[in-house]
């Protein structure tokens, strides 16, 4: 199969952001540092859970500026006023409303990783989570600043978060597979 350019540049573009994400999560995960976060192998899967949802706070306050970034959009437009069951969204509002609409399927599908992550990860292992937020935050913030580029341009943003999301779940299905 014969790739054209811009599809040559999404795969190359995706491929840096998985290498990203290897390199940050295998060093995490090696660097653990005794108590970082107040981690301990005590904690039972309440703490656990507890540790996830305030870690996820970043996630779902970024999912909360995209929504305040439509609502403002669409505010200062009079076209977009009447609302998304009227007509679609204006130019100066659909790459809002584009990233507002990936980043809740992206949110929805990293903080369920994060929580499954939760039950079977112990301990400096919970390290993992806060990497998989900042690795998410930095895949949105590229995403949402290279969107209006074009594919090529947001490639590298939309993998860097699919691969942290598909990361934790690879994580989470390889430690209950081994019995955690």
């Amino acid at each position: 199969m014969s790739l054209d350019p811009e599809q040559s540049s999404i795969l190359r573009r995706s491929a840096v952001a998985i290498a990203v994400t290897v390199a940050v999560l295998v060093a995490g995960y090696v660097w653990r540092p005794p108590g970082f976060f107040g981690l301990s192998n005590s904690m039972g899967v309440g703490e656990r859970l507890a540790f996830a949802l305030k870690v996820d706070l970043l996630i779902f306050l970024w999912l909360a500026g995209c929504v305040r970034a439509v609502a403002s959009g669409r505010f200062r437009s009079k076209a977009d006023r009447p609302g998304a069951a009227y007509s679609p969204p204006s130019e100066f509002l659909a790459v809002r409303a584009a990233v507002l609409q990936n980043s809740l399927e992206q949110t929805v599908l990293a903080a369920g990783s994060h929580l499954i992550l939760a039950t079977v990860l112990r301990g400096a292992e919970l390290v993992l989570i806060p990497l998989l937020v900042i690795l998410y935050l930095a895949g949105r913030i590229a995403f949402a600043a290279t969107y209006a580029k074009g594919a090529a341009a947001r490639a590298f943003g939309m993998a860097l978060t699919g691969t942290s999301v598909v990361a934790g779940y690879g994580i989470a299905a390889g430690l209950i597979i081994a019995g955690r």
